[in-house]
């Protein structure tokens, strides 16, 4: 059975989902600004520095195909990143707060109940 319309107010109300996101706010913002800086630099080097981007660094290879590529090896970077931080920081949270909201147990007091409470 769904919960409550009231309950679901009253978890996005909480500590807990305030702290889930603060941790995703803390992630993705700085990082999207970064992304997006350095892609609008790329495109600006592009547009405007014709001549640096021209540079031949490697036989027919130069510094824009490298940025080029670079953009790629940035996106799975971050990509990766993201994945490991939301791994660590952002499910854990999550899941406490879905386990308290479909069973009314986060799910840490459920392992202890469940175990018995004994290590």
């Amino acid at each position: 059975m769904p919960a409550s319309p009231e309950r679901y107010l009253e978890v996005q109300n909480s500590e807990e989902f305030a702290q889930l996101r603060h941790k995703l706010r803390s992630f993705i913002f700085p990082t999207t600004v970064a992304f997006i800086v350095w892609y609008a630099l790329y495109v600006l080097l592009s547009a405007y520095a014709r001549d640096f981007m021209a540079i031949k660094v490697i036989g027919n290879i130069n510094v824009a195909l490298i940025f080029g590529l670079l953009q790629f090896v940035s996106t799975f970077v971050i990509a990766w990143y993201y994945a490991r931080f939301a791994a660590r920081e952002v499910d854990p949270l999550a899941d406490n707060i879905y386990d308290e909201l479909e069973n009314g147990t986060p799910k840490a007091e459920a392992a202890a109940t469940t175990d018995g409470g004994t290590d």
